[in-house]
């Protein structure tokens, strides 16, 4: 007959499947004993899970290769740090600090002198936190700029003059002015720029970071930790605080928290797949079937990961989510098999029954498992390590997942069916009666009876939900206005779902990956909502050299300059520049600057008055191959406001045609995300289509068909992301890995329908839809239910990256539901051309009844 249409491979693919099906049900015992030992051997990897934890916020969900990173390693080579001269602002990264954050309660004002006694009392608690047996303080292990501590020097301000005469932003003192913004929150000034009141306070102790003192250092911490956590000496001030450890160590701590939530939704998933699987029949009830199904997926996650710590595979937190998708794809496999079971002859031999129902589903099952484990594998690309740690874990459980439905659940299921052969009891396995026996009591005949099939079609009796499937819900589908309707409301749907991604927020809060009510948390939120008015001080960076005396020049490289203090997040009078200190400094020393070697030769005398400048200046022999200057951000309140003020800095300093410009500072290693994340995002959902499409027109004998399945991905993926917005999930990093994970699974109800339909035997379109229906409805929603089940427990995690989990989730099986059961049967009636009598002879052959 030749190969028509794609049936070259979905053709021999389905004898193969015949075949193996044959040999599961004609020696069950050993595709059921070889994975348990299987299972047991790799299994012991999990010895290794405390060793393979990495979970180290910039390693692995910040881009391995983002242009921050890159700007850093300039800068770190260009400028050297100076450790007797500290300097936040010239910070690489974010070194090591203890914070704490004071509000005053009831809204007082935290300038009070009632009040701010309780700040200044946690202060000298904080000072006097000694380590290594009271040998080491914080006067041994801070942060020095010439030989002195670097203090809060607000604190010295306050304890001389008090609560008055308090400048805004900058404060003038002694030893100069003083930036208050990052120390003062909830601000109100008079028209002076005096201070009035403020709503709390922040106070930091940098500790240098040395090796020498590493130890000591982080015993401190965590004497600080303890001390706040504990502190409760303030009458008048709610206290929250944070280290330069915390988040890490948040982290760290919870990498194996979802096993609990883990086990409890294998709990629900065990117990809604009985109940969904509960027969009336002592016979063929398949309570057993749906146990063993669970525990399928269970040996799949317990061999994948452990094969995978066995060879040294880094384990995220991320990767906890897996167990959760796993179980989905096994619960959809077991479904699938069982509905394919019951269309066989209940008085056919195991074997063949067994090689009926694997030439039927395992198609399905198999073309569902190709796309996602292609998705994976492509995942594993990713730019985030983070998302590949995942995508190799889900990969190769994917892998082990159908490894095991079509050996341990197949030959379970054929052990299963040797027992109803013999007609025993589903609990007992003693053989009972096939029809109801008169003397005998009404409890004896329902616990002790069974065995009945439909003698019409020598199949096991249909449930009632899938004769409501085929009696109700599919004829009703077909009626013309009701097709109406569906593309009416498909229409309303999508146009609904592109206007939300439109509007779907960007930006990650980093303190999500922690606990609700963890310190980190708690600290965070305060920062934001207090400390917002001035955001991050950026290094404007000259990277390439420069003739800083050329006048011409000089005043082009100015005019750039003023470029950035035009954009809105940047403060105009907040700046600081070496090149203006010098030549200011050149104007009191009446020197000619705009000559080369004059500029030169004065550089050294200068930084011997203002030492700090000398870390902003490569100066190497005779020329200056590198320069920075500081800008001051303001009003950076939400993840959005970052990514504008990184779009904005980083588009401004691209036109400067004077010079080379970067821009930099220790958060922008984290904004970089935000480019990769929908760049991502979109490359993924693109790779996936494509990916479906080809496998559904290699394995789905029809190619509108499989056209059609892979524009619902499209479908389902702006809708998801459309009611993102909506459910108020920004797309970061973590919502991108869980987002790209789950938008795989919209493909698995709409291919089990298209396939089902495209083989169907029927001569309508109509009929064929309400065939596919009949047979896969029930199994698609018993699917989907139980794995929405399984996983709201997610949504009562304490952990933003579970509850994102959950939505995310809920959100694609919801819809991809919805387009197996309403929109794709619909238009594959509209848009399926009839095939003609010699194509119907040449669809006989194909895998599946449904």
């Amino acid at each position: 007959m030749g190969c028509k249409r794609t049936d070259c491979l979905s053709r021999p693919l389905s004898g193969l499947f015949e075949k193996f099906g044959s040999l599961v049900g004609s020696y069950p015992l050993y595709f059921f004993v070889i994975p348990l030992m299987l299972t047991a051997a790799l299994g012991g990897g999990f010895s290794f899970l405390k060793d393979r934890e990495d979970n180290d916020l910039e390693r692995q969900y910040t881009p391995r290769k983002g242009p921050s990173k890159v700007t850093r390693a300039f800068a770190k080579e260009n400028f050297p740090f100076n450790d007797s001269m500290f300097s936040e602002d010239r910070l690489y990264d974010q070194g090591n600090f203890a914070s704490f954050i004071a509000l005053a309660t009831n809204e007082a004002n935290i300038l009070d002198n009632g009040t701010f006694e309780d700040v200044a009392r946690l202060n000298s608690e904080i000072l006097d936190i000694t380590v290594l047996n009271g040998t080491v303080g914080f006067k041994e292990l801070c942060a020095k700029a010439n030989g002195e501590c670097v203090s809060n020097s607000f604190l010295e301000h306050f304890h001389t003059k008090g609560p008055t005469g308090i400048g805004y932003p900058f404060h003038s003192s002694s030893s100069g002015p003083v930036f208050l913004g990052s120390v003062l929150g909830g601000v109100v000034t008079d028209v002076k720029g005096l201070v009035i009141s403020a709503q709390a306070v922040k106070l930091v102790y940098y500790l240098e970071d040395k090796e020498s003192t590493a130890d000591a250092t982080k015993l401190w911490l965590r004497g600080f930790k303890n001390l706040l956590s504990d502190w409760k000496g303030g009458k008048h001030v709610e206290v929250s605080y944070y280290t330069s450890k915390s988040k890490q160590e948040e982290i760290d701590s919870h990498t194996t928290d979802g096993v609990p939530l883990f086990l409890i939704t294998y709990a629900f998933a065990i117990t809604f797949s009985v109940i969904s699987c509960l027969r009336l029949d002592n016979v063929r009830n398949k309570v057993w079937v749906a146990v063993f199904g669970v525990f399928s997926s269970g040996l799949a996650i317990m061999s994948s990961f452990g094969l995978l710590l066995y060879i040294g595979v880094p384990f995220v937190i991320t990767v906890a989510n897996s167990p959760f998708l796993i179980l989905g794809i096994g619960l959809n496999n077991m479904f699938i098999l069982v509905s394919d079971w019951q269309h066989t002859k209940v008085k056919d031999s195991v074997p063949h029954r067994m090689a009926h129902s694997y030439k039927e589903a395992v198609m399905s099952i198999t073309i569902t498992a190709l796309t996602d484990l292609v998705k994976f594998s492509i995942g594993v690309t990713s730019d985030f390590p983070a998302v590949q740690s995942f995508c190799v874990y889900t990969s190769v459980s994917i892998v082990f997942c159908y490894f095991y439905t079509i050996t341990f659940f197949g030959s379970f299921m054929a052990l299963n069916g040797r027992r109803e052969a013999d007609n025993r009891h589903w609990l007992t396995c003693r053989r009972i009666p096939t029809d109801k026996l008169d003397h005998h009591s009404n409890t004896y005949n329902i616990c002790c009876v069974g065995g009945g099939y439909d003698h019409n079609t020598g199949a096991e009796k249909k449930q009632p939900a899938s004769n409501f499937f085929k009696d109700y819900y599919g004829p009703f589908l077909i009626k013309p206005w009701v097709k109406g309707a569906v593309i009416f409301l498909f229409v309303v749907y999508l146009s609904a779902s592109i206007y939300g991604c439109f509007h779907v927020q960007q930006g990650i809060e980093l303190y999500d990956l922690a606990a609700d009510n963890s310190h980190v948390t708690t600290f965070n939120r305060k920062d934001r909502e207090y400390f917002s008015a001035y955001g991050p001080t950026v290094m404007v960076i000259v990277s390439e050299e420069f003739p800083y005396w050329d006048e011409a020049k000089t005043q082009q490289l100015q005019g750039c300059i003023e470029d950035f203090k035009e954009l809105q997040f940047v403060d105009k009078e907040i700046f600081k520049s070496w090149l203006g200190s010098y030549y200011q400094y050149g104007d009191e020393s009446h020197l000619n600057l705009n000559e080369r070697d004059v500029f030169l030769k004065s550089l050294s005398k200068f930084f011997d008055s203002y030492p700090f400048f000398k870390q902003d200046v490569n100066l190497t022999g005779d020329a200056i191959y590198a320069s920075r200057f500081f800008i001051q951000t303001v009003n950076i309140s939400d993840g959005s406001k970052e990514i504008q003020m990184l779009h904005g800095l980083t588009a401004t300093a691209e036109k400067c045609d004077a010079a080379s410009l970067l821009v930099y500072n220790q958060k922008f290693i984290f904004y970089d995300q935000y480019d990769v994340v929908v760049y991502s995002t979109i490359k993924n959902v693109a790779v996936i289509t494509a990916v479906m499409l080809v496998v559904s027109l290699l394995l789905i004998p029809n190619p509108i068909c499989s056209l059609w399945v892979a524009v619902s991905i499209g479908s389902v993926t702006a809708g998801v992301t459309g009611f993102m917005w909506l459910w108020d999930v920004r797309l970061d990093s973590i919502s991108m890995i869980i987002f790209t994970v789950c938008i795989g699974f919209t493909v698995d109800f709409s291919a089990h329908v298209s396939y089902a339909f495209v083989s169907s035997k029927k001569s309508t379109n109509d009929e064929k839809a309400v065939e596919a229906i009949s047979n896969l409805g029930y199994p698609i929603l018993q699917g989907a239910v139980s794995t929405v089940l399984g996983v709201s427990v997610l949504a009562t995690s304490e952990f933003n990256t579970f509850r994102t989990f959950f939505k995310i989730f809920f959100l694609v099986m919801f819809l991809g539901m919805l387009h197996g059961l309403i929109f794709i049967p619909v238009i594959l009636t509209l848009f399926t051309r009839r095939p003609h009598k010699k194509e119907k002879k040449e669809l006989i052959y194909t895998i599946s009844k449904h």
